[in-house]
């Protein structure tokens, strides 16, 4: 991401997750964000997936590809990837990401299994701009 935007962008990430977490009814506490290259935020889950059962799940939101959810592992080991978001956007509305995590939940199949590839790390575009709008103003000042 461009250098200029890393402060808003640490705050626009960290207030895009809260809003999500929101969305879902999680304590802000269950997550973590990280806005260097590559941009990364996670939430930790309290349901389990069907898929799953035995393994807690993740949320977790990636600048090349968006939310994923995915079935927690060994620290050691790469997450169990259930399905990706997908659909037109990297950055959905909350509601959107609540939905997503909601039906795979219960069992159904919304997203792909395949990463979207929305864009490569670092790139020149405007999402530094567009996780400005969920930064918290008094954070920024």
């Amino acid at each position: 991401m461009r250098a200029r935007h890393t402060r808003l962008t640490t705050h626009g990430l960290s207030g895009y997750l809260r809003a999500v977490g929101h969305a879902l009814r999680v304590s802000a506490d269950a997550g973590w964000c990280d806005a260097a290259e590559p941009a990364t935020a996670y939430l930790a889950l309290a349901q389990r997936s069907p898929e799953r059962p035995d393994r807690d799940l993740l949320l977790i939101w990636g600048e090349q590809d968006g939310w994923l959810l995915a079935a927690e592992t060994d620290p050691t080991e790469t997450p169990i990837v259930l399905a990706y978001l997908g659909g037109e956007d990297i950055l959905p509305p909350p509601d959107t990401v609540a939905r997503f995590v909601t039906d795979t939940v219960a069992g159904h199949r919304p997203g792909q299994l395949h990463p979207p590839g929305y864009r490569r790390t670092g790139e020149d575009d405007d999402l530094p701009d567009r996780l400005a709008h969920y930064a918290d103003p008094s954070a920024t000042a």
